[in-house]
């Protein structure tokens, strides 16, 4: 999954289809993300010290990654992303359909240098 933290996706089925928000967490094993001000349900919380008013709560919850698109920075539009190598050896995000690049994925690797 290429999705991280802060990026800006946009759900593209289910009752909240649409709606653009930011990543809050992403569960790579389960592949859910937890999407700012989407998904949001009612939890009914019992009176406690910690809470002593009770009553429902809004929260969001998780959705399946395969739900949301990553927003093109460029072109503000939902886009599917890959993976790249940079000139540099490091790997890269980019948008497959503008090319603009989303961020380092990982390092370039150290090569082994002969003497």
């Amino acid at each position: 999954m290429l999705i991280k933290v802060q990026d800006v996706v946009e759900i593209i089925s289910g009752r909240d289809k649409g709606q653009r928000g930011t990543v809050l967490s992403v569960d790579r094993e389960n592949n859910k993300v937890v999407v700012e001000g989407v998904n949001r349900v009612l939890k009914h919380v019992k009176k406690s010290q910690r809470n002593p008013q009770g009553g429902r709560l809004s929260k969001e919850v998780a959705l399946r990654a395969c739900k949301v698109m990553l927003v093109c920075p460029k072109t503000s539009k939902p886009t599917r992303m890959g993976v790249r190598i940079a000139s540099d050896g490091s790997k890269e995000r980019y948008c497959k359909k503008s090319g603009v690049s989303l961020g380092v994925v990982s390092p370039a690797k150290q090569t082994k240098v002969k003497k």
